[in-house]
């Protein structure tokens, strides 16, 4: 059996609140972080995202074999944390999470003293942990082009490294902000760091337990974004998020200013309503590459030209992002294309007022990228429960604010 949604909007009128889930990125730091440290901590507002929760689990599980699933940061996280605190495991998860590469952190584990063999393809999961043997070693060079979820893991294990930890990036640092969130993080629970240049610099430390409330999260956020842009009136209040935040999609409200719409802060996080918009616009995603599917589908369902750079770490996600959006984007009329090395352009769609139908390539991202279109016609949704990864009321959510949904099964 396969199932679909289908969604539509009668009246493209958006008005209302909405809880946002918390920030998956966040927790399952600050879960990795808080079971590095002395004493017990509180986390409130823990992510309701799967992702989340199978981390909050298997942190708590003493079977030799954890099932990271389809969690890139949960596979990456945990082989960091079982090296370095000598625990015996084996890792294992999904065929597709099987095919992104761990390769650059397994290396950089190996070099300050883990024993790690791979159970399959050399430089992929799964991975079996035998346990950490200090080797004097605190100094790496690493890769930071690819995934920042890598120099993450790394930080966060650092100040309990026997020497600490003297981390250099080579060459362009992709996602900073996710790697100053973890810092911020580190220092919410008691360890100093410094990042000068491309060093950043983690002594041997203690964390020490603390209280933290994890933020609602801007990634989600960003699909309320491109509801505003795209609906006849909106007025929506998104719950929880702040103007100081950690979080790197944060850029959302400056990219969607230039989209058409505005963002005011509140005490209760943001109010969005609508403004006029630019037809040509130029963003870089290599601070935020979560945010560009989105934009893409805003974009093409807008009739805005894009151009793009910034996305080469959107090939090793749940899904190759890119290579997804380019076959999605062809069912609007509109194509998007590498015109030099990195960089893509998309002209303006030619929509039909027919019903749309959009594949999700088991990504939770693509799903509710393309589903504000519904508010200029009839969108229908394949594995719509692939939300879960990240917002599990997402749909619940739609039609909160009068979005009419309908779930099909179909025999395969």
């Amino acid at each position: 059996m396969t199932k679909s949604v289908t969604l539509s909007h009668p009246t493209g009128i958006l008005n209302g609140s909405i809880k946002l889930p918390a920030s998956k990125s966040e927790a399952n730091r600050a879960l990795i972080i808080a079971a590095l440290a002395d004493g017990n901590s509180t986390i409130d507002n823990l992510s309701e995202a799967n992702d989340t929760q199978l981390l909050q689990r298997l942190l708590n599980s003493e079977a030799e074999t954890i099932d990271a699933e389809d969690a890139g940061t949960v596979m990456r996280f945990l082989t960091a944390f079982y090296a370095v605190t000598g625990q015996q495991k084996t890792l294992v998860g999904t065929e597709r999470m099987c095919q992104r590469p761990i390769k650059v952190l397994v290396e950089a584990l190996r070099e300050l003293g883990a024993s790690i063999d791979y159970l399959g393809e050399e430089g992929y999961p799964p991975l079996k942990i035998n346990g950490f043997k200090g080797n004097g070693n605190n100094k790496l060079k690493v890769r930071s082009d690819i995934s920042s979820q890598y120099i993450s893991a790394l930080l966060m294990v650092a100040p309990v490294l026997p020497d600490g930890l003297v981390l250099e990036l080579e060459g362009k640092i992709s996602s900073r902000p996710y790697i100053e969130m973890t810092l911020s993080l580190m220092k919410h629970f008691g360890a100093e760091a410094t990042f000068e240049g491309n060093t950043i610099i983690v002594p041997h430390q203690q964390y020490k337990a603390a209280a933290f409330s994890v933020e609602s999260d801007w990634s989600a956020a960003s699909y309320w974004y491109s509801m505003v842009a795209l609906a006849r009136e909106a007025d929506i209040t998104l719950l929880g998020l702040r103007e100081d935040s950690f979080q790197g999609d944060r850029a959302i409200a400056d990219i969607m200013r230039r989209l058409g719409v505005h963002t005011e802060f509140t005490e209760a996080g943001v109010r969005l309503t609508k403004k006029h918009r630019e037809k040509r616009v130029a963003f870089d995603f290599t601070n935020c590459p979560d945010l560009a599917q989105t934009i893409v589908a805003l974009c093409a369902a807008l009739g805005v030209t894009l151009e793009m750079t910034g996305v080469e770490s959107l090939r090793i996600k749940e899904t190759d992002r890119v290579h997804a959006l380019q076959i999605e984007v062809l069912t609007m009329g509109t194509s998007l294309n590498e015109i030099t090395p990195g960089v893509f352009r998309m002209e303006p769609a030619i929509l039909t007022k027919r019903q749309l139908f959009f594949r999700t390539y088991q990504d939770h991202r693509m799903a509710m990228a393309f589903a504000p279109i519904a508010l200029l016609e009839t969108v229908q949704i394949q594995e719509p429960d692939v939300v879960r990864k990240s917002y599990p009321r997402f749909w619940e959510d739609l039609e909160k604010v009068g979005f009419e949904l309908s779930i099909n099964t179909t025999e395969v």
